[in-house]
Order: C-alpha cells, then sequence, then structure tokens
C-alpha cells in the first residue's frame, strides 16, 4: 500500500484537510501583499526641481508660489513641469510673454533636491532617499532585489522542509519574515532597506512552500486541483487587500507594517497546524505519524486504523518514501525525453511568471486610479482560477495552458496600438490581459504536478520554482526599459507570452492519461486510462 491509500481510508477530504486551509490563510494573504508591495512603496509621485536657490530676494521673492514654479521650471509637451531640470536664473519675461520655451533657454540640473506632490503618498522610497531623475531606476532596483530574495529562497527552503519538516520551517519562516519586514519599515539608508527586503524575500517562499505542500500532501489525490484552486484564492484576497492598505496607509514605513502584522496571528495559530505525515513517515517517525493519522480520522470521524495495519503498512510506506529520496535534480537531465520536459517547463515557467508580474507591476497609464487598478487586477483573478478550474477537463491541460498564454499575448499587442486617448478600451483589454495570465499561472501548478513522474516530482517542482523566480526577478528591470522606448517593456511582455504560449504546445497531454511514476514512463509512452480516478480509488500504482 501507499500514503494514498491510507490518506483515503481516513478521509482524504473532508474537515481535517478544510482547517489546514484556513489554518493557512493568514500566511496566503500576506504574500500578494510583499510580492506586489513595490507598487505602492516606490511610488513616484510628480516632483520638481527645489527653486529656493533661486531666491534673490527681490522680485523672485514677491511672486506666488505658482509663479515662481513657472520662471524657474521648463515645461514638458504636456504642460507639466519638468522633473530633473531648471532653469539658470529665474526667466521673469516667461510671466509676461505667456509661453515657455525650453528649447530656447538654457537650463541646469535639479541643484538643491526636488519637491514632491504629497497629495497621493505622504512618503515613499522616491520621497525618502530622491530616488528620481538620474537615480530613478533604483526604485524598479528593489523589486528586482526583492524577487532575488526569493529566487534563493526557493532553493534553500525546498532543501529544508525536506530536511526539518514542513511544520517547523513554516515557524521559522513567520519569525523571519516578522523580523526582517518589521526591520525594513525601520531602515535609514537604502542600501540597508534593500538588503532586508532581500532577506524578507528569502523568508516568504518558506511560507510560500510550506503552506502549499502541507495542503497537498494531506489531500487524496482526487481533490489536488481543487484544493490547488481553492487555496490560491487566498492569494487572490490578499492582492485585493493590499489596494485597501495601500489607500489608506500613505505611508510607506506604516504600509510595511500593515502588511506584516497578520503574520502575528499566524504563528499563534502555527500550533493548530499538524506536521505532514508523509514526511514523518519518509524519515522514520511512525509514532508521530500516527498521532497525526489518528487525529484526521477522528476530525473527519472515521475509524481509526487497526494497531496491525499501522505497523505492517506505515513500516512499508517508510521504506518507498526513502527510496524515493534517492533522485537529484540531475535525474531532470539525464534520459532524452526528460531533458526536453525539463527544457519545455523552464521556459513555460519563466514566460508565466514574468509575464504576471511583467503586468502586474505595470498598474499606470490606463487612465484608471493606481488603487482602483490594483484592485480591478486582482479581482479578476477571481473568475479566472474558477474559469480554468473548469475549462482544464473541458479542453485539456495543454490546450487551457497555451491558450491563456498565447490570449495574454494578443491582449498585451492590442494595447501596444490602441491610442492612450481611448484610455477605457486599454484598462479593459489591459484586465482581461491580467486575468488570462492568471490563468496560465493556475494551470501550469496543475499542469506541472501531473508532467513529472512522482518520484521526481519535488525535483521537478523545486527546477520550475526556480525557473519561474527567475522571471518575476527580470520582470522590474523589463519595465525599466521604458525609458529606451516608452513600448518596448510591453513589446517584450507580448513575445515572452507568445513564445512560451508556443512552447506549451510542445507539451504532452495530460487529460485522462496514466500518470507517470517513474522516469521509464516519460521515456515510453504512456497508456491512456479510462478513468484516472477509478485508479486511484482502487490504489493502484498506475
Amino acid at each position: 500500500m501507499k500514503f494514498e491509500n491510507i490518506l483515503e481510508e481516513i478521509g482524504g477530504f473532508g474537515p481535517f484537510q478544510i482547517l489546514i486551509i484556513v489554518l493557512l490563510c493568514t500566511p496566503r494573504i500576506v504574500l500578494p501583499c510583499h510580492f506586489l508591495l513595490n507598487n505602492f512603496i516606490a511610488a513616484v509621485p510628480p516632483h520638481w526641481c527645489d527653486v529656493s536657490t533661486l531666491d534673490d530676494g527681490g522680485l523672485f521673492r514677491s511672486l506666488t508660489q505658482q509663479q515662481r514654479l513657472t520662471v524657474s521650471v521648463p515645461l514638458r509637451k504636456d504642460g507639466e513641469p519638468k522633473s530633473c531640470e531648471m532653469f539658470s536664473s529665474p526667466q521673469f519675461q516667461i510671466l509676461y510673454n505667456g509661453s515657455n520655451s525650453s528649447a530656447e533657454l538654457p537650463t541646469i540640473q535639479c541643484q538643491s533636491g526636488w519637491i514632491y506632490d504629497n497629495s497621493t503618498f505622504t512618503s515613499t522610497l522616491a520621497t525618502e532617499w530622491d530616488l528620481v531623475c538620474d537615480r530613478k531606476s533604483l526604485t524598479k532596483t528593489t523589486g528586482t532585489i526583492f524577487f532575488f530574495g526569493v529566487m534563493m529562497g526557493a532553493i534553500a527552503f525546498g532543501f529544508l522542509c525536506d530536511k526539518y519538516g514542513r511544520k517547523n520551517t513554516l515557524l521559522a519562516s513567520y519569525i523571519m519574515v516578522i523580523v526582517f519586514g518589521f526591520s525594513s519599515a525601520f531602515a535609514n539608508s537604502y542600501v540597508l532597506f534593500a538588503v532586508l527586503r532581500f532577506l524578507t524575500g528569502f523568508a516568504l517562499t518558506g511560507i510560500s512552500i510550506n503552506s502549499i505542500v502541507l495542503s497537498i500532501e494531506w489531500v487524496d489525490i482526487g481533490h489536488r486541483s481543487f484544493i490547488g484552486v481553492i487555496g490560491s484564492l487566498a492569494w487572490s484576497v490578499g492582492n485585493m487587500l493590499l489596494a485597501g492598505f495601500a489607500l489608506l496607509v500613505t505611508d510607506w514605513r506604516t504600509l510595511i507594517m500593515t502588511v506584516t502584522a497578520p503574520l502575528g496571528f499566524a504563528v499563534l495559530t502555527w500550533w493548530w497546524i499538524p506536521e505532514s505525515a508523509r514526511w514523518l513517515l519518509a524519515n522514520g517517525k511512525v509514532e508521530r505519524a500516527q498521532f497525526y493519522l489518528d487525529k484526521c480520522a477522528k476530525f473527519n470521524k472515521r475509524p481509526k486504523l487497526s494497531a496491525k495495519l499501522k505497523l505492517e503498512t506505515l513500516s512499508n510506506i517508510e521504506m518507498l518514501e526513502k527510496q524515493d529520496k534517492n533522485y537529484t535534480y540531475l535525474d531532470l537531465i539525464k534520459t532524452p525525453k526528460m531533458r526536453q520536459l525539463t527544457l519545455l517547463t523552464g521556459i513555460v515557467w519563466y514566460g508565466v511568471a514574468s509575464t504576471y508580474y511583467g503586468i502586474s507591476l505595470n498598474i499606470t497609464g490606463f487612465g484608471l486610479n493606481m488603487y482602483l487598478t490594483h484592485f480591478i487586477y486582482a479581482a479578476i483573478e477571481v473568475p479566472a482560477k474558477l474559469m480554468v478550474y473548469c475549462f482544464l477537463n473541458i479542453i485539456g491541460r495543454r490546450k487551457c495552458q497555451a491558450g491563456a498564454l498565447l490570449l495574454t499575448g494578443v491582449c498585451i499587442a492590442i494595447n501596444i496600438f490602441i491610442p492612450k486617448g481611448l484610455w477605457h478600451v486599454r484598462a479593459v483589454v489591459a484586465i482581461l490581459g491580467k486575468g488570462l495570465s492568471e490563468a496560465s499561472f493556475t494551470t501550469i501548478f496543475l499542469y506541472t504536478t501531473e508532467l513529472y513522474p512522482t518520484v521526481i516530482l519535488q525535483n521537478g517542482l523545486g527546477y520550475t520554482s526556480f525557473m519561474s523566480r527567475l522571471g518575476v526577478s527580470v520582470a522590474p528591470l523589463v519595465l525599466l526599459l521604458e525609458d529606451v522606448w516608452t513600448l518596448l517593456p510591453q513589446i517584450i511582455i507580448c513575445s515572452v507570452a507568445i513564445v512560451s504560449g508556443l512552447v506549451a504546445l510542445l507539451l504532452p497531454e495530460t487529460q485522462n492519461v496514466r500518470l507517470p511514476e517513474t522516469i521509464d514512463d516519460i521515456e515510453k509512452p504512456r497508456r491512456s486510462s479510462c478513468s484516472r480516478i477509478k485508479r486511484w480509488k482502487k490504489g493502484e500504482k498506475g
């Protein structure tokens, strides 16, 4: 027997599993609040040069604030003051001529700092450390630094949760995020803040990995897809809450503390979260595994396992689990078809993550309030997740994955050609593209678990998670390219979405196909199955 058979006997989907999902809701809600926090704490409000140095005590002093700005700062084509230039001396004639020809008048770079429009934000990273003009790239760089921390965390916590257990590692992640999160809110320099954000991202990955693993490892195979989609709705809820938090809390330091604080409640509820019985068995902790299995049976109102069945079955499962531990990342590339699968899934995961965050981190330019744009972007994820859950079993995994990515690319391409004056049309198309990008993200999580053989699934998920974080890290840097050409970031994101969508068409379909257990199942053609559910219920190995 395998663990799934034991789980089915004591209840693979019942009150016990629902309790786990509820207990993990709070940390899952915190994740998007930090992952997309840069949209608000790194926002750059309207600004212009501080012209107080031009005050000569004469005519300049008698002018109103608006008149001082008019004679001191040249205007852009849209009529707004330029952000990084000022006149070398007051140009009083502009008040009489009624024009501001910056092309003809000498200008210099800002000499005494900047004045910021604080009507939307009390303070941001940009206003705190003057990350504007020639330093404005540092606002996006903080996002990349954070996601590099997430990427490194994916590697570290993948190892730690296997060595020290899901529950213990989860608590360590909670504490680390609280410490580094609150510390970053009190950083007194940009460098210190960047380091602490890296460490925060590193620690958050522990929550991301362990919350998913704990949810999945306690649920029977037939409900894993359902739990994957329903559990991910907590991300969407957190994403919507972030817009509300940012609207109410306009100081970047206070906002960081606000989105980190819920983890204090998560620490209190951690005591009720069960350790993974599967992990306990794999590490020889049979008695502890019995304790949680009995608790699961009690919660689900199922009879406990008999003593004889416990000793015999759990010992066998322990041996099987240890055998599965012999595989490494090298097995992903040792054989031809595994190499092909590894390459293709890596490209698709990179494309999915890069596209999703490329859209999510770009919430301006659609004529809508940035808070409203972020909220709508988050809200559209809910129907997108539910829709993709239905379509997965209708048109299949491959078509669903490829279709979502290709349509996302089409939406981005359409917006490239729609004039900015038609902001309402651009906003609708952008929101549709965001929903489709979320659909592709939801699909790839489920699709990957069916593509990789059971014996190497954990390694496959670790590798694809790394490729995903790489795509996420690059996304903020891609957005910086708008300084080279305004449309360049959109063109790159569109191209990545379309290419990864085409690559997804090269992956094998897994709907109604026997799931692979070993690497040999990948190297040899897989047989169709009339009903995978029937096989699971009978407890067949494949």
